[in-house]
């Protein structure tokens, strides 16, 4: 017994591990009689246009069978010229698309005269479109001039608009869920829209035939500058878009069932080394106003693991245990321990006081040496990959690469930070661009607003679609899944580590945490 307890408090106990679980995810149903009837509505002012589309589908065929809805065949034909696979969308496909003004000046032979903002209350050219089996994504721009009407705003730069529509929403634990204020302006269109503001964006949610929408931009509830978005100058732009959404596609699909959490798969055999801390014990004290770690079983998705090859340590990079004498560096070594909750001024709704790191910080091995040339680190073999086949969401010079998967049972999106973004650039890592799993994207680096910004890691964090839109989930769990199959071999759980005494604390700060100066506040 006397030994069982030295081992605790040493901390190197192994643990069996709760089980891994995978998400729960709610499926809607559509409602396509009224989509059918709010596009003969649309586009009734217009009686050539209407003309040109068939409403009267045959009965005696399934309600997701394509010759029940001809008019919706007819629409995504016309709009696929614009936004590519619309069709694959099992949502309505809202847009700020005046569908029925592009058919009548096509009807008359002057569309190709006019630039496609024109039709688009002046949002500029989609910048990304993305529509799947479940459901579709897009990003608007509008230019600071543009967009009659507008009030001058501050911020100097375009201002981009997304907006969702998904058959599936996770159900995750959420108690700040659900809130927001009316918008007068747009209660006659949207009695249910609800305005917030919530982790970096402000939100607008609606339900429209059954399906959730969230238009979001990015912004701080602070005061304007030209290179800072503030939200009150945002909110004119959200309500242009949102007044100008139309029906622009969709096609009815199966009936989609709820899929409920279940055990996830694991490696039946151990690993020789891989330990991890358990979900939720970040270091301690480390916490935002040093609230305690969310612990979270849940394995997101089944993703590759984003570094090429192991090993790889997930860690804290910003809050440091002094290695033991003659031992490996504590970043270099495991277990590895959740650092999602660990303060920084980011909301994160998950965390206890709904602020954290949002994702999880994660080094490869020791940095590899030239042959030739010992003293200088061989970067380019630290590869990033793509963790499941997507499409990336990432506008030029942004320092964040999102890969957005979209599949009949998967809305999810994973972001990867502090590659450095002239060379995403370079490489073409932009929106729209389509990649495989363990598909080279990038490699570990360490930018951070400029080179050398940061130690050298990768940040990866994980977002899943609810009705408050695209939310931050703890990635932990997801992380040491792939990492599972990666090495294919099952991790052991380390115990949680003891609280180090009050005295040791006050007495030897430095020996007991350690803030790393280059990321104590970024991610």
């Amino acid at each position: 017994m006397a030994c069982l307890s030295a081992s605790l408090i040493a901390g190197t106990s192994r643990l069996s591990a709760d089980e891994f679980r995978t998400p729960s995810i709610s499926a809607a149903r559509v409602e396509w009689r009224a989509v059918v009837d709010q596009l003969r509505s649309e586009i009734g002012i217009e009686p050539a246009v209407v003309s040109a589309f068939t409403f009267s589908g045959q009965r005696r065929v399934p309600a997701y069978d394509p010759r029940s809805t001809p008019a919706l065949v007819q629409l995504n034909a016309i709009s696929s010229e614009i936004f590519t696979g619309i069709g694959r969308s099992p949502v309505p496909v809202l847009l700020p698309f005046d569908t029925a003004a592009f058919v009548e000046a096509r009807l008359n032979g002057v569309s190709a005269s006019l630039p496609i903002s024109h039709y688009q209350a002046d949002f500029r050219p989609v910048d990304l479109f993305d529509a799947g089996p479940a459901g579709y994504d897009a990003v608007f721009s509008l230019e600071p001039s543009a967009g009659e009407g507008m009030p001058q705003r501050t911020f100097a730069k375009p201002v981009e608009v997304q907006i969702t529509g998904s058959i599936l929403t996770y159900d995750i634990a959420d108690p700040r869920g659900g809130k927001g204020e009316p918008v007068k302006a747009l209660a006659a269109q949207f009695p249910d829209l609800r305005r917030f503001i919530r982790e970096g964006y402000v939100r607008y949610a609606f339900t429209r035939f059954g399906i959730p929408y969230v238009v979001s931009i990015q912004c701080l509830d602070s005061t304007s500058r030209a290179k800072r978005l503030a939200c009150r100058e945002a909110y004119p732009v959200a309500e242009r878009f949102l007044k100008a959404l139309r029906i622009a596609g969709g096609q009815p699909s199966r009936p989609r069932m709820d899929i409920p959490s279940d055990i996830a798969e694991r490696p039946a055999e151990l690993s020789s080394d891989f330990t991890y801390r358990p979900s939720g014990d970040i270091v301690a004290n480390s916490g935002y106003h040093k609230q305690s770690g969310h612990a979270d079983l849940t394995a997101y998705s089944q993703i590759r693991f984003p570094l090429e090859k192991s090993p790889a340590f997930a860690n804290s990079q910003s809050f440091r245990r002094k290695p033991a004498s003659g031992g490996p560096a504590g970043n270099y070594a495991y277990p590895w321990r959740d650092n999602f909750c660990e303060a920084r001024n980011f909301e994160v709704g998950q965390c206890a006081n709904g602020y954290g790191h949002q994702g999880q910080d994660i080094r490869p091995t020791a940095c590899p040496l030239h042959d030739s040339e010992r003293e200088r680190c061989e970067l380019d073999k630290q590869a990033v990959v793509a963790v499941r086949d997507g499409v990336v969401v990432r506008s030029l010079k942004q320092q964040a690469a999102m890969l957005q998967i979209n599949t009949r049972n998967e809305h999810i999106r994973f972001r990867y930070m502090h590659m450095n973004p002239a060379r995403l650039d370079a490489d073409g890592v932009l929106n729209g661009r389509q990649v495989e799993e363990g598909e080279k994207i990038g490699v570990v680096s360490n930018y951070l607003d400029h080179p050398n910004g940061t130690t050298r890691h990768l940040h990866f964090d994980v977002q899943v679609f609810t009705r408050d839109g695209w939310l931050w989930v703890n990635p932990y769990v997801t992380l040491i899944s792939a990492y599972e199959r990666l090495i294919r071999g099952r991790g052991s759980e380390f115990g949680p580590e003891l609280a180090t005494p009050p005295a040791v604390a006050h007495a030897l700060p430095e020996d007991v945490l350690r803030l790393d100066p280059h990321e104590g506040s970024e991610n």
